[in-house]
């Protein structure tokens, strides 16, 4: 008997337009807000499976039939999600998710989905995005002790820093 072979998508979803927004807070903080309770499990499988089947046609909506898409974790204080996936099929729902622009509800807020970690293995996803979680804390304190005018520098870091 072959087993099913099945992918794991760790996702992040991201907030880039309230950058700068809120000039207390550190736009790590800013970025990675928390996403809205009404985002549920179906609402997103929907969302997921329309975008599949508007850039794929017919092709991918019989590619995501038969139970095949998955959500295993749904977040909404850390917008992080993790995705079940058949191996085969699974760059299509990375690309699906490439081209959400916002989140699959009624009047969704504009976001970006990043998928950051693709795993054979739930558990190799989950300390990913245990690893991850971590992270995101200490980048949020230290931005908050070093913030400077340009959002993006305090977000990705200051080349001038990074080199020297």
């Amino acid at each position: 008997m072959v087993r099913i072979k099945e992918r794991y998508l760790l996702v992040k979803i991201l907030y880039p337009d309230e950058l700068g927004s809120r000039p207390d807070l550190p736009d790590v903080v800013v970025i990675n807000q928390p996403t809205t309770d009404k985002l549920n499990q179906a609402a997103l499988l929907r969302g997921i499976r329309e975008e599949v089947a508007n850039l794929f046609g017919d092709y991918g909506s019989g590619a995501m039939e038969g139970g095949s898409l998955g959500l295993k974790y749904l977040s909404h204080a850390t917008s992080t999600f993790i995705l079940r996936i058949s191996r085969s099929s699974y760059r299509l729902v990375w690309t699906a998710l490439t081209f959400m622009n916002s989140i699959p509800i009624k009047n969704g807020k504009p976001c970006v989905f990043r998928v950051v970690h693709v795993s054979g293995t739930m558990r190799k996803v989950e300390e990913e995005a245990i690893r991850r979680a971590r992270a995101l804390i200490f980048a949020a304190q230290n931005d908050h002790n070093e913030k400077t005018d340009d959002p993006l520098s305090n977000i990705f870091g200051n080349p001038e820093q990074q080199n020297g």
